[in-house]
């Protein structure tokens, strides 16, 4: 069995009281094309007191708020910042150079990035669709989006989009200004979807939310003692000591396979948030 297949039964496992057919058991063995391996601009790594957390910034959906991660990463402004605002059943907050949710840099506010436009070579992959909506993902970040169907109605020819917080997903935080985002953004703990098009999402955990979870909670954060100790992007890393990252590829056929296993075990409760994108880092 793969480890890709391990981690996702793991993540599934039934908790009823007798045994039940599993719909994941007859999952085949992933194989070598059902991995993509991602650009290393696009992995951001977080080490913390408490782990390490690697995330997939995705650019293709906010690309403004990739890129300025990716600066104050660069420029080494996460380092030592803490977890300042965390609660328990929604998320971890951090990325203030005063660590009291009140600051930012001097560099200007974002525009918010809460949808963008999708079309039909986008690479969004479709795991369900609900009446007037399609659901998936665009590389590991979950997705809602108007039916493609819309398109021909639109100038053009695209439909609106948007991140939805499942847990992992990574957003940018903001005050009652839609376009007052600066340094500061939160990793989901537990899915909490009345923040979409809301708050701007640009990435996912995918390796490391159990290093989420077990931050010190608090709103504020009584004498906040877990932070970033170090914030880097995998592409400035030494090649030769470099983490190998790759995940099952959303347009693979196993990922198709994990799918439809998963939508019949959740059944009426099927969610997005259900499915989760297995990786292997070594």
């Amino acid at each position: 069995m793969s480890r890709a297949f391990a981690a996702v039964a793991a993540l599934l496992v039934c908790a009823c009281a007798t045994p039940v057919h599993d719909p994941l058991a007859s999952l085949t063995v992933a194989t070598e094309a059902d991995w993509r391996t991602p650009n290393p601009e696009n992995i951001l790594v977080i080490d913390t007191n408490k782990g390490r957390v690697f995330v997939e910034l995705v650019p293709e959906v906010a690309p403004e708020h990739v890129k300025r991660v990716r600066e104050l990463a660069r420029e080494g402004v996460y380092n030592g910042r803490t977890f300042f605002r965390v609660i328990d059943r929604f998320m971890a907050q951090t990325g203030d150079p005063q660590d009291t949710g009140e600051g930012g840099t001097k560099k200007p506010n974002l525009k918010a990035e809460f949808t963008w436009r999708r079309g039909t070579d986008s690479g969004f992959v479709v795991a369900a669709s609900p009446a007037g909506l399609e659901e998936g993902f665009m590389a590991s970040l979950p997705v809602v989006s108007q039916a493609m169907a819309w398109s021909d109605m639109t100038q053009d020819g695209k439909v609106s989009a948007w991140g939805t917080y499942c847990p992992g997903v990574v957003g940018m935080a903001r005050d009652e200004d839609n376009d007052s985002a600066n340094s500061q953004f939160f990793v989901m703990r537990q899915p909490y979807p009345s923040l979409d098009k809301r708050y701007t999402a640009f990435g996912r955990a995918i390796s490391g939310i159990d290093v989420v979870r077990s931050i010190k909670t608090g709103e504020p954060v009584e004498a906040p003692q877990d932070r970033m100790e170090r914030v880097t992007v995998l592409a400035d890393w030494p090649e030769a000591t470099r983490p190998k990252v790759r995940l099952i590829d959303p347009r693979s056929a196993f990922f198709q396979g994990y799918v439809k296993a998963v939508r019949a075990r959740q059944g009426a409760d099927f969610s997005l948030c259900d499915i989760d994108i297995p990786a292997e880092i070594s």
